[in-house]
């Protein structure tokens, strides 16, 4: 069974509705807003683009990582608009996972075409 398998399936239902709707090719910054939206319109509960605060050896550090979803409180969401995935942006994912001690991150690349490709980030 997936972690989180009730929560992924509603999320990648969204991201799905969000490609269909615009397709790829736009900036980043724009499927940022219709997940937004879209993530409302399906009542799955998001914070967009929240804080996440860092500490080092115990101590807060003046940097902070802000990824563009956080939803059910649990599980991280991060949009791109490229080409391609590589591995500097599943390293993004798996550095808010272990900053916020969340265990599962997504990854939604919208500039793939002929569909959206979405992976699953586990720490």
């Amino acid at each position: 069974m997936l972690k989180y398998e009730d929560e992924s399936f509603q999320i990648r239902g969204a991201i799905f509705e969000v490609y269909r709707e615009m397709g790829c090719g736009f900036l980043e910054a724009v499927y940022q807003e219709c997940m937004e939206r879209e993530l409302y319109a399906q009542g799955i509960p998001f914070h967009a683009q929240a804080d996440l605060h860092l500490s080092y050896k115990g101590e807060l550090l003046n940097q902070i990582y802000r990824p563009d979803f956080i939803c059910f409180g649990q599980i991280i969401i991060e949009i791109k608009a490229v080409k391609e995935l590589c591995n500097e942006h599943r390293a993004q994912v798996y550095n808010y996972l272990r900053a916020t001690g969340f265990e599962l991150g997504m990854l939604a690349n919208f500039g793939h075409h002929p569909k959206v490709e979405i992976e699953r980030i586990i720490l």
